[in-house]
């Protein structure tokens, strides 16, 4: 097996050749201690929910479907709560998921609800929480941190949500749902990260971390594939029974066996600089897009 992409290096070449000098700082938590709070029941007497980055679909906001180009007007800035239904709609149009190899078309690779229900069903948990989860990706680790972290706790402990699953998609994504985690654990709520940039969460300092060397998006398993998703949620569960310390659990399933496609994402050797020029004002215009919504 290839190493998994070093999202942190890539994006820094990548927004450095878009024209940005300042490189981001990322949230590097690796010499602080990790918070980790064990259930306080068995696995099958627990409630558990999901905390998502993507947005609910509204069909006012653009073309947001699968292989739908980055959507900055779909972006949202508050944590929200849903309903936890099998008709609930997300998409993640509005984040910067591997657009060249998988084209999200399949909402149960970044929204495990129905393999948790599944789980439900076959007595591996007691319930799915009344609610899902929004957060939203936000740069600031202080506003994530400060703001919506506990604004999202409060919610949690409201609904009697006993243990949280996490899924991210994009590069920020990562670092935004393991502050998060952070938090929620060093209140006494258990969480389990889903995710594919394995160097963002454990620079961050994840506390319990199920890593898919999947293209970004696909967190929560293959798309279309039942099969997958219901082992990778096995793993997640697993994790939150098991896990003593923080913990990184790798899955062992494979999304191709070229491994070509991590040449690929938000490389800036692939482009022009004259392609790079209509990345950057394409970039720049959806960001304006974000900010008026």
């Amino acid at each position: 097996m290839t190493l998994p992409i070093a999202y942190i290096e890539r994006t820094r070449a990548w927004y450095a050749a878009l024209g940005f000098e300042t490189p981001y700082k990322w949230a590097d938590n690796r010499a602080e201690p990790i918070p980790l709070s064990r259930l306080s029941s068995q696995l099958n007497d627990a409630t558990v929910s999901i905390v998502t980055t993507a947005t609910i679909f509204d069909p006012g906001k653009g073309d947001q479907g699968p292989g739908a180009a980055y959507n900055g007007a779909a972006k949202f800035f508050e944590v929200y709560r849903r309903k936890a239904e099998t008709s609930a709609d997300t998409r993640i149009s509005h984040i910067a998921y591997d657009r060249e190899h998988t084209t999200a078309e399949d909402q149960r690779t970044w929204f495990p609800l129905e393999a948790l229900l599944a789980a439900s069903n076959d007595g591996r948990i007691h319930s799915v929480g009344s609610h899902f989860y929004g957060v939203p990706t936000n740069r600031s680790q202080r506003i994530t941190s400060e703001t919506d972290a506990p604004k999202l706790l409060a919610m949690l402990q409201e609904d009697g949500v006993d243990a949280a699953i996490l899924v991210p998609n994009c590069p920020v994504c990562h670092q935004t749902v393991t502050l998060i985690a952070r938090h929620l654990e060093a209140n006494a709520i258990p969480t389990v990260i889903m995710g594919c940039a394995k160097d963002i969460v454990e620079q961050a300092g994840v506390p319990r971390f199920v890593f898919s060397d999947f293209p970004l998006g696909n967190g929560a398993g293959k798309p279309n594939n039942p099969t997958s998703q219901a082992a990778t949620l096995a793993m997640a569960l697993d994790l939150l029974k098991d896990a003593t310390q923080p913990t990184t659990l790798e899955n062992p399933q494979v999304w191709d066996t070229s491994h070509a496609w991590k040449q690929d994402y938000s490389n800036p050797d692939k482009y022009t600089s004259q392609e790079l020029a209509l990345r950057r004002k394409a970039f720049d215009e959806q960001k304006a897009a974000a900010k008026i919504n």
